[in-house]
């Protein structure tokens, strides 16, 4: 599987996550305190995205935090390295990705907050571009993206989800009832993946909550922490409050 991604990757001067459309963006589910999801998300990312993009700001013992212990880290999401101190690199030299690639694959620590302006929030943002790749036999790879339009990536994901086609229709312009505009009306499912749309769609909000989780793996951690400081300085007040009062209760 590895080997087949590796080729077809190498096939175009792949960017992702680089561009924009007004298409809109659907709500990610948000499964970042759900462990069985970040796992399952863990698992995505170390066989489909890792074998290109690195994440650099991460290392494999923060998966721990997720419940995952170094034997299941390493047996079943290490592929690149040995040691569950080191970071989520590639085994891929960079002169060979940019030979391969015209550039190297962009590093995806932080894809989930980098993605957090222009279009909306970055979790929407990539939980709608890994769900709205279709056949587009105009283009290098065969495949285009709504979220981004003439991605430089091919649908890594396609054995899971299948082969689609975007449908259009004319329809009259809302301004200009006139003339007609050529508009996306929805995909059609030409080809059966191993998943349904259903299950897809559940694997790609795991992957997001990974990728989220992975951006900001103390996250969750400073919440808590937050809630602590200012439950901290609620009570703190009522007792500077009361103190205040006490103390100038005489003074006239």
């Amino acid at each position: 599987m590895m080997k087949k991604l590796l080729a077809l990757l190498a096939l175009v001067p792949s960017l992702v996550f680089g561009a924009g459309s007004n298409y809109p963006l659907d709500a990610a589910p948000d499964l970042t305190n759900d462990l069985a999801a970040l796992q399952r998300g863990a698992k995505l990312f170390s066989n489909y995205c890792l074998n290109c993009h690195a994440a650099e700001s991460m290392r494999y013992n923060r998966l721990r935090d997720i419940g995952l212990t170094d034997e299941q880290i390493k047996e079943n999401l290490m592929f690149a390295s040995d040691n569950v101190g080191e970071t989520m690199t590639v085994a891929m030299d960079p002169k060979d990705a940019k030979k391969w690639f015209g550039g190297v694959p962009p590093d995806l620590s932080l894809i989930a907050r980098s993605r957090a302006s222009g279009n909306g929030p970055g979790a929407d943002y990539i939980y709608t571009y890994l769900r709205t790749y279709y056949r587009d036999p105009a283009k290098p790879t065969g495949w285009n993206n709504m979220v981004y339009p003439n991605v430089g990536m091919p649908h890594v994901l396609w054995e899971l989800q299948g082969e689609r086609v975007a449908m259009y229709d004319d329809v009259a312009d809302p301004h200009y009832p006139e003339k007609k505009v050529h508009k996306f009306v929805g995909f059609e499912q030409i080809k059966p993946g191993t998943m349904n749309q259903v299950e897809y769609d559940q694997a790609m909000a795991d992957l997001t909550s990974f990728l989220v989780f992975m951006a900001e793996p103390v996250r969750e951690g400073r919440f808590k922490l937050g809630v602590i400081v200012l439950l901290f300085f609620g009570v703190f007040t009522i007792f500077a409050w009361r103190l205040n009062a006490a103390y100038w209760k005489d003074i006239k």
